[in-house]
């Protein structure tokens, strides 16, 4: 049964510029953030598999390739659409709290947030809901068994494969926090030590892992000896997880959001991602101005000003829709957008503090994305996590996978900022059974000549990545310009532009400043942009994976 959040369609009902069965696209394109990944969905395929099988395939590819983004110990968002009756969801694989969760067992004992409690060790993971994911997606979209759609991740497990200079450099990041847990010492550390360039990562535990799911299904993790094992261990590790977190534990499918922007149907996540309100919310507002005709001073304003009261509200109302009630339908109304837009001046900053109605600040960057469309049009955006660079840095014995370090991205004390300096209120407090809202914005643009599927990792910088990703669409990008385009970032607190080297030139920032933004470029790159697009008319398909990657490839075939 799909969990219907409310919504606003901005689009007529009957305006689903939905394919019809004579138009395909004959060949598939998938863009992921590793090679071997992009090739194992494509392996699948070839077997017969759709887009969801190829997901299956992709995402469990990843959790072995990409330990340091995402994996089966963490959890994410698979938003589908099925071509033969235009059915749109997303799974929600989020991870839950485990119901032992105490947001005291969080602070220190002056009663401050304990930085290294909520991200580090495995009292900082939530209940995983990625093997659960591959599981139903497999069984309810997918046309091949799970065994064959899980096969390339458990082979490239078992014959090992040589990290990147990403997942090495990541690796340097965590080391002293992966050092201190025997499990992830033993499996990243060989000999205690950072490896270098060349080395080889064979993982036989994360092998044997995939196999159970593959045999058994979410018995094969979430249930008997498996469940025995990660219960055991956790709780030697300072955690609180119990057998029956584990076995109640279920995915939900969600309606998407959907709303209309230039002609197009945008799709996109709704909550417990905080990802597709906010879009909408910009979108919504950004639809008021002609933006091709604005210089790019006037222009970064604007959508700055639209990220800023977003990211008010994402503050200020979201959380887990089967906890916290709402008003999503009056957040993504364009009547809504039509005040937030009268209240943007044109030519000058709205400080953040001036902003309405929202209480004193009370309170994942490495994440995965990956775009699929297949020969027949099915579509999948998916984007999952373990939240920070190798998650909470612990790796039960005998299991092969990271914990998500998914609790941090609870509001687990109030005044208290998360990892991604993300501020929440009541609506995203952590109590048992309740998934942490989310920055993932898996997301379809479908217009009746064309579609793009775009998501991104990035930690709260995502939703501002998708945006920037889809205008760009508009204005003409491909894929490949558009993923390596330089970015910027505002999210309402800390009231400053974040932008990357080069996004602005001398003489745009201080324009910018003297409208009264504050602007901090030259920040490092941040993102890993996966997205393919389909031109209906000409059945092209274009993919781009983002260059600040190392291994990430685009494909179509």
């Amino acid at each position: 049964m799909i969990v219907r959040s409310p919504l606003v369609i901005l689009a007529l009902s009957c305006l689903t510029f939905a394919a019809d069965a004579a138009e395909r696209p004959g060949k598939a394109a998938i863009a992921s953030a590793h090679v071997l990944a992009t090739e194992a969905g494509f392996e699948v395929l070839a077997q017969g598999g759709n887009a969801f099988d190829a997901a299956v395939a992709v995402s469990a590819a990843l959790s072995v390739v990409e330990p340091q983004s995402s994996g089966i110990g963490g959890g994410g968002f698979f938003l589908l659409r099925r071509v033969s009756d235009g059915k749109e969801v997303m799974v929600d694989a989020r991870e839950t709290a485990p119901a032992q969760t105490d947001p005291k067992q969080f602070l220190d004992t002056k009663g401050e947030l304990d930085r290294d409690k909520s991200v580090n060790g495995a009292l900082a993971a939530g209940i995983p809901g990625q093997p659960a994911a591959l599981v139903f997606v497999a069984e309810n979209y997918g046309k091949l068994p799970l065994k064959k759609s899980l096969a390339p991740a458990i082979r490239i497990a078992r014959e090992g494969f040589a990290p990147d200079a990403r997942s090495l450099m990541f690796l340097g990041l965590r080391k002293d926090a992966i050092a201190r847990d025997p499990g992830a010492s033993a499996l990243f550390l060989p000999g205690g030590q950072l490896p270098t360039a060349g080395w080889v990562l064979k993982n036989p535990d994360l092998a044997s892992t995939l196999e159970r799911i593959a045999r058994d299904g979410n018995k094969g993790f979430y249930e008997g000896e498996p469940a025995q094992r990660l219960v055991d261990g956790v709780k030697k590790a300072g955690g609180t997880w119990t057998l029956e977190d584990l076995k109640t534990y279920t995915v939900k499918e969600r309606e998407p959001l959907v709303l209309q922007y230039r002609g197009h149907r945008v799709v996109t996540a709704p909550p417990p991602s905080s990802g597709g309100i906010a879009l909408a919310e910009m979108l919504n507002i950004l639809q008021g101005y002609d933006l091709a005709k604005l210089d790019r001073v006037h222009r970064t304003h604007l959508i700055v000003e639209s990220m800023r009261r977003a990211y008010r509200d994402r503050a200020e109302y979201l959380g887990d829709p089967d906890f916290v009630k709402m008003p999503v339908a009056e957040l993504t109304s364009p009547l809504y957008a039509a005040g937030l837009r009268a209240s943007i001046h044109p030519e000058k900053a709205t400080p953040s503090a001036n902003l309405p109605g929202f209480m004193a600040p009370v309170q994942g960057t490495d994440t995965s994305h990956f775009s699929i469309i297949d020969a027949d049009g099915n579509l999948a955006a998916v984007t999952q996590t373990v939240n920070l660079p190798f998650g909470a840095a612990t790796v039960v014995p005998g299991t092969g996978f990271v914990l998500n370090n998914q609790m941090d991205d609870f509001a687990l004390k109030a005044g208290a900022p998360n990892a991604y300096g993300l501020v929440g209120g009541d609506a995203n407090a952590p109590k048992p059974g309740r998934r942490p809202l989310s920055s993932m914005t898996p997301t379809f643009v479908i217009g009746k000549d064309r579609t793009l599927v775009i998501g991104t990792p990035g930690g709260s910088r995502i939703i501002t990545m998708v945006l920037e990703g889809i205008l760009a669409w508009f204005d003409g990008d491909s894929p490949a310009t558009f993923v390596g385009n330089k970015r910027f970032h505002h999210q309402y607190l800390p009231d400053v532009i974040s932008a990357e080297a080069e996004a602005f030139s001398k003489d745009e920032r201080k324009a910018l400043e003297g409208m009264g933004h504050v602007v901090s470029d030259g920040e490092r790159p941040w993102g890993y942009m996966n997205a393919v697009d389909w031109n209906h008319g000409t059945n092209e398909l274009r993919g781009g994976s983002d260059p600040r990657g190392v291994s990430g490839k685009a494909l179509v075939k």
